[in-house]
């Protein structure tokens, strides 16, 4: 075997067989639970369902779940293998539909070739469910199972081979037009395929505005034409009058060869018969009908797209189904119409000529992505496709009709979109939406990096705050025009050359004349650009300073504790990272500032962090952990402190919830918590998590974001005079407007306090 098929057999068979499992979503963990879950409880959704079906969406999965159904006809590039063989297909397309849109999937594989007995088949099954995707039949019958079930059933029916392709291609399309300075209605395209996805794409492309006279469908005998016989009526549909030519032929004085047939097909001498700066949709998989290499060749500035992901431009299905999917079960539309597949192609097209974020870029290991002949489309991993799509897709059913609840309030259903595709946005946005219009000014030393000057933008453009670059102008400046990044609504700050500069030496060396600080000293101190932010938010020219990009994390700390100093109310300053799970969140202290702290620098800590708890509108809920539960091993000096800690607390601040010593399932496991420590107020119901050293804490913190699934949002610092805050090493674009939000919410609330 080869090493490739040894590897793809292995991934199937590994661990737990297969691709895809079910999990619960509700609790059913106790007597009650389970009286809920089933019976008794199970029969109260169930009587209010048979009085109106449409309860099934409120009760049930099934307005999240899509059926993928197959009977294994046309499998890939394999044929007709059956349905059982097709199994793996349909496993991962339900991994794609969870990844992608959180969408569930059950996959069903039908054991019947016959168009009755199929539908029928689907028929039966389909209360089941939000929607149906028919995936890998073969045509013709895929044409008549898909208009027989859109008739017949009141819920999403999908061809993804038909239309799935034909979105992807038709968006394509749409922009390498626009880069070639083409029209729509007076391009020529040629086909090499005449099977579903082909005449799919065909039809659409005629409601993006192709004329039916300039499409020339080939088959394995060449162009479909008049003068050909014992044409299906499939065919006929498409036939071009005069002789039978073969591919080549037809290509000659084409602009477009549109490539879903077999690889190998395309040969360079028949690119160059066709017009100038053809475009190449070579979708044949796993070969294309020709490589980008062996195009440009015969024609350098061709404009070529395949079915590949080691090209650009890749023709991925990925890149619809799940976001029509999404629109449509959102609206529970009744069905797929024509005008949300051409919502669908616009949004996807118009998004491939936005700027792409940072997250992309790290995804595809490239520094850049512009519009242009090898970016035509947006990525597979494009997080924002599905941002784009689906509320377009969503649109369009409701202005086609057939939206039974259609979305009143689209921005609102792109935050909760957005909220869906990464934890931590659910909590930052509202975040977000309070700093909008405050102006806060926000430094970043590390002004010149290139993640910092993407995320500017996107704070500027968010309206977030306005940000205040330290750096060399003329760096700041090329840098962002390497990476399109508009600099309108930004501040840039030369510290050494800024007319500042001296004043703030003077005050830094009169501040630490008599820490062993020379003026001298102060000056190379402000030549850090870290130093030097600090100065500029402690003599109010910026509200709070965001760090530590590219730097440690203590040479943010450092100048801050030494420029501005803590709070009054304060013994020590602490880091909280905020941590997200599926539905929960935590607060964690400290991970970051104090390593061995003693019971008074413990309760310090979690009385910071129990503040970034009641920031972000959530009630403090605290846990002070141990390897102890409650006086078990107070004899150890560790468990001690903790213990002490928790009675320092419960006096100064008596209005606190804070427990302890406890172990940390039972600060977070509920049914423990009630079955053997019920006189606590916290066990089990915890919100805020105190570490008793930086070791457990930062341990903790990084296994459950590496190995838990939990996102981390911080570290955000409590307890300095001025907001400050430092970015951990390797934050990304959306780390870096996260925490800026996050700064901006600090400064509003150290403003209301002061007044």
């Amino acid at each position: 075997m080869s090493n490739k098929r040894e590897e793809a057999l292995e991934y199937h068979s590994r661990g737990r067989k297969g691709k895809i499992e079910v999990t619960a979503t509700k609790p059913l963990l106790s007597q009650r639970d389970l009286s809920l879950a089933y019976t008794p409880g199970v029969a109260e959704p169930c009587r209010d369902i048979n009085k109106n079906a449409d309860l099934a969406y409120d009760y049930t999965a099934k307005g999240n779940l899509v059926a993928v159904i197959t009977n294994g006809t046309a499998v890939l590039g394999l044929g007709n293998i059956g349905a059982l063989a097709g199994k793996p297909v349909m496993e991962g397309k339900a991994n794609l539909f969870k990844k992608f849109a959180d969408i569930d999937v059950f996959d069903i594989e039908v054991d019947a070739t016959d168009v009755e007995e199929f539908i029928a088949a689907v028929r039966a099954i389909a209360p089941t469910f939000g929607g149906i995707n028919l995936e890998d039949i073969r045509a013709p019958e895929c044409f008549e199972i898909e208009r027989r079930l859109q008739e017949e059933l009141d819920i999403p029916v999908f061809h993804d081979d038909q239309h799935g392709t034909a979105m992807i291609a038709a968006a394509a399309l749409l922009n390498a037009c626009e880069i070639t300075d083409r029209k729509l209605e007076d391009t020529t395209i040629v086909f090499s395929g005449a099977g579903a996805a082909a005449v799919a794409t065909a039809r659409l492309v005629m409601l993006l505005g192709v004329k039916k006279e300039h499409i020339f469908m080939c088959d394995s005998k060449g162009l479909i034409a008049t003068e050909r016989d014992n044409l299906t009526p499939q065919k006929e549909e498409w036939a071009q009058p005069g002789p039978r030519l073969n591919l080549g032929e037809a290509l000659v004085g084409k602009d477009v060869f549109m490539g879903l047939s077999v690889g190998g097909l395309l040969k360079g001498e028949m690119v160059k018969g066709m017009n100038a700066r053809p475009l190449i949709f070579a979708m044949a998989n796993p070969d294309p009908e020709i490589t980008p290499d062996e195009a440009k060749a015969a024609v350098p500035d061709a404009v070529v797209a395949t079915g590949r992901s080691d090209y650009p431009n890749q023709v991925n299905n990925v890149l619809g189904f799940p976001f029509i999917f999404r629109g449509a079960l959102d609206c529970r539309a009744r069905k797929i119409t024509e005008e949300m597949k051409v919502a669908g192609v616009h949004a996807l097209a118009d998004l491939a000529r936005t700027d792409v974020p940072d997250s992309v870029l790290t995804a595809y290991g490239v520094e850049s992505l512009e519009f242009g002949p090898d970016y035509l489309i947006p990525k597979p991993f494009d997080p924002r496709v599905l941002l784009w799509v689906a509320p377009a897709v969503a649109q369009a059913a409701a202005e086609s009709g057939v939206a039974r609840l259609p979305i009143e309030d689209m921005d609102a259903y792109r935050q909760r979109l957005e909220s869906m595709l990464e934890r931590s946005k659910e909590v930052i946005r509202p975040l977000i939406n309070r700093a909008r219009g405050r102006d806060a000014r926000v430094v970043f030393p590390d002004g010149s990096n290139l993640k910092i000057l993407r995320a500017a933008q996107i704070l500027v453009d968010e309206k977030i705050c306005r940000p205040v670059l330290v750096g060399q102008e003329w760096k700041i400046i090329n840098r962002a025009e390497q990476v399109n990044v508009d600099l309108s609504g930004v501040d840039i700050v030369e510290q050494i050359e800024d007319e500042t500069f001296d004043q703030y030496a003077q005050a830094l060396w009169a501040d630490r004349q008599r820490k062993g600080m020379t003026l001298t000293a102060a000056r190379q101190a402000l030549r850090n650009r870290t130093t030097y932010g600090m100065m500029m938010v402690k003599h109010g020219a910026a509200d709070g300073l965001l760090g530590g990009l590219a730097t440690p994390y203590a040479d943010t700390i450092r100048p801050a504790l030494q420029v501005l100093g803590k709070e009054a109310s304060v013994s020590v300053i602490s880091g909280v990272y905020l941590m997200l799970f599926k539905g929960r969140r935590y607060f964690f202290g400290d991970c970051t500032v104090n390593v061995t702290p003693d019971a008074a620098t413990l309760a310090q800590i979690a009385r910071n962090t129990a503040d970034v708890a009641r920031q972000f509108g959530d009630t403090p809920r605290v846990a002070m952990l141990s390897y102890s539960d409650f006086g078990e091993n107070r004899g150890d000096l560790g468990v001690s402190q903790v213990a002490e800690a928790v009675s320092i607390l419960q006096a100064s601040d008596p209005d606190l919830i804070v427990d302890g010593e406890m172990q940390a399932d039972t600060a977070v496991n509920s049914h423990r918590a009630e079955q053997d420590f019920p006189f606590s107020p916290v066990a089990g119901n915890a919100n805020v998590l105190i570490f008793p050293n930086l070791s457990a804490a930062n341990i903790a913190y990084k296994l459950l974001r590496e190995l838990g699934g939990a996102t981390a949002v911080g570290p955000i610092l409590v307890g300095l005079t001025h907001p400050v805050n430092a970015l951990a090493l390797g934050s990304t674009v959306d780390d870096v407007v996260n925490m800026a939000a996050i700064t901006v919410n600090q400064i509003i609330s150290r403003e209301r306090a002061i007044k």
